[in-house]
C-alpha cells in the first residue's frame, strides 16, 4: 500500500492563524508531559521498581527524547498541522497518514475524557453541591469556547498551565534537595539509606525495573503536540526546532529529578499505588496543606492536557480532511483562521467518550480505554519509519531544510524502533497490560483495514 509518486517535500501552505508565539511552543514542550501521570501515577511505578524507577525513567525518558528528536527533524523541514500524519504519507503512503492521523485523534479524544472526569472528581471534592458532571460541562464548553475563538487563546492558557506546573516542578525540586541536604528547619541530612536500604537500589532486579517503564513510558506522551501547534506560529521551522531542543531535557531532568528526590527522602516501601508520592514527600518535610497544593497542581494539569488533547484532536482531523482523509466540511475556517467545525467534531465525540466513562467506566468506556492503551507506541513507531525514509529522502533533495537532525542516525532511530517492540512485548507478556496492547492492536488492525480499502477503491476507480 504505497502511493506514486512521493507527494512533495515542500509544505503547502494553510489557512490557519500563525498566533502562537515561541514563548507558548516552548512552554507548551516542557509543561505538555507533566501532568497527572506524574504527580500520581508515578507512585505505581516506585511501587513495583524502588529506587530503581529512576533507571525506569531514564530508559523511558531517553526513548521518548528520542522519538521527540525524530518528530522535530521531520517538522522542522516540513512544518505542518498534522505533523506526523502529514509525514508517514510523506514517507509511506496515503494508507499511513490515514492510520495514523485517524489513530492519533482517536486516542486524544479518548483520553480527553479521563482528563475531564479526573478534574470534576477533584473539583466535586471542593464543591461537593455542584454534581461531577455538571464540572465536566463547565470544563468542556470554556475550554472549546476557548479553542473556537483565536488559537492565541489556546496557546496562553497553555503557557500559564505549564509555567505552574513547571513552577511546581522546580519548586518540589528546590524543597527536595534542601531536605536532602537538612537545610530546612527541622530537618537533618538523609544519606542514602533510603536507596540503599529495603532491598538496595534494586530490590526487585532488573525485573522491576523493566515493571517500571512500562508503568510509566506512556506518561510521556503529550509531547507530540508541539510540533502539531508549531505550524500556527510565524516560523514554524525555527520555532519547532528551539522548542525541541529546549523541552527535551529538561523533561528528562524534571522527571528523573524529582523521582531521585522522592525514593532518596522515602523509603519506597512506604509508596501506595494511586496516591501521589508528592504529597508524601511534601507532608515528610512539613509543607503545611500538602495534599490540598498537589490537588490543584493536579487539577491544573488535568486541564492542561484537556485543553491541549482537543486542540490537537482538532489540528488533525483538520489536516485528515485537507488531505481528502477526513469530510471535506470539516474544512471551514473562521476569519481568525480557527478550523472551528473540526474543533466541534473532536469535542463531540469527547463529549461522547465522558459521557461513557461517566455511565460505564468499567465496561464500554474500559474497552475503549483498552484501545488506545498501546496506540501510542504504534504512532510512535511509525513516526521513527517515516524519519528513517524521510532523511535520506531530505538530504537528497532538500538538504538546506535539516535545521535539527536526529542524534546518530540512522542507528539511534533503530535502537528506539527495537525498544518499542520490547516494550510491546513486554505488555503482551504482563498480563495486566496484555488486553491493551490486543485491543489496540484490534484497534489499528481495524483502522489498517479501512485504509486498505481506500487504496483498493482508489486504484480501481
Amino acid at each position: 500500500m504505497h502511493d506514486a509518486p512521493s507527494p512533495p517535500l515542500a509544505p503547502a501552505p494553510e489557512p490557519l492563524s500563525h498566533g502562537l508565539k515561541q514563548r507558548h511552543l516552548t512552554m507548551l514542550g516542557l509543561g505538555g508531559v507533566i501532568g497527572a501521570g506524574l504527580f500520581v501515577g508515578s507512585g505505581a511505578g516506585i511501587a513495583v521498581a524502588g529506587p530503581g524507577i529512576v533507571l525506569s525513567y531514564l530508559i523511558a525518558g531517553a526513548l521518548a527524547m528520542l522519538v521527540m528528536r525524530m518528530l522535530g527533524e521531520m517538522s522542522a523541514a516540513m512544518p505542518a498541522s498534522g505533523a506526523f500524519s502529514v509525514h508517514a504519507e510523506r514517507a509511506l503512503g496515503r494508507w499511513a497518514g490515514f492510520s495514523v492521523g485517524w489513530l492519533y485523534w482517536f486516542l486524544l479524544v479518548v483520553v480527553l475524557a479521563v482528563e475531564a472526569t479526573g478534574a470534576a472528581r477533584i473539583a466535586n471534592g471542593w464543591v461537593p453541591g455542584v454534581p461531577q458532571w455538571a464540572w465536566v460541562l463547565v470544563f468542556m464548553v470554556v475550554f472549546t469556547v476557548a479553542n473556537l475563538a483565536a488559537v492565541k487563546n489556546f496557546g496562553e492558557f497553555e503557557f500559564w498551565f505549564a509555567a505552574l506546573k513547571v513552577g511546581a516542578i522546580v519548586l518540589f525540586l528546590v524543597l527536595g534537595v534542601l531536605a536532602i541536604g537538612g537545610w530546612l528547619p527541622d530537618t537533618a541530612p538523609v544519606g542514602l539509606a533510603n536507596l540503599t536500604g529495603q532491598g538496595g537500589f534494586l530490590p526487585n532486579g532488573w525485573d522491576g525495573v523493566v515493571s517500571g517503564v512500562l508503568a510509566v513510558v506512556f506518561a510521556f506522551g503529550g509531547l507530540e503536540v508541539v510540533t502539531i501547534a508549531a505550524a500556527e506560529s510565524q516560523d514554524p521551522a525555527r520555532n519547532v526546532a528551539r522548542a525541541v531542543r529546549s523541552a527535551v531535557w529538561r523533561i528528562l531532568l524534571f522527571y528523573v529529578g524529582s523521582m531521585l528526590v522522592i525514593v532518596t527522602l522515602l523509603p519506597w516501601t512506604s509508596m501506595v499505588p494511586g496516591q501521589s508520592p508528592y504529597v508524601a514527600v511534601l507532608d515528610a518535610i512539613g509543607v503545611p496543606g500538602a495534599g490540598q497544593i498537589m490537588n490543584v497542581v493536579v487539577f491544573v494539569a488535568l486541564l492542561s492536557a484537556l485543553n491541549a488533547n482537543l486542540y490537537g484532536s482538532s489540528r488533525m482531523v483538520f489536516s485528515l480532511a485537507e488531505r481528502g482523509e477526513a469530510p471535506k466540511g470539516l474544512l471551514a475556517v473562521s476569519s481568525g483562521g480557527v478550523p472551528r467545525r473540526a474543533v466541534l467534531a473532536s469535542v463531540a465525540f469527547g463529549f461522547v467518550s465522558v459521557l461513557l466513562n461517566l455511565k460505564w467506566p468499567d465496561s464500554v468506556f474500559l474497552y475503549m480505554l483498552n484501545a488506545v492503551g498501546a496506540v501510542l507506541l504504534f504512532v510512535w513507531g511509525l513516526i521513527a519509519v517515516s524519519q528513517l525514509r524521510l532523511r535520506r529522502r531530505i538530504e537528497r533533495e532538500a538538504p538546506d531544510r535539516l535545521t535539527l537532525r536526529m542524534w546518530g542516525f540512522p542507528w539511534l532511530t533503530w535502537a528506539a524502533l527495537a525498544a518499542m517492540a520490547a516494550v510491546l512485548v513486554l505488555m503482551l507478556l504482563d498480563a495486566g497490560s496484555r488486553p491493551q496492547v490486543l485491543w489496540s492492536a484490534a484497534a489499528t488492525g481495524l483502522v489498517l483495514a479501512v485504509a486498505g480499502l481506500r487504496e483498493w477503491r482508489t486504484r480501481r476507480s
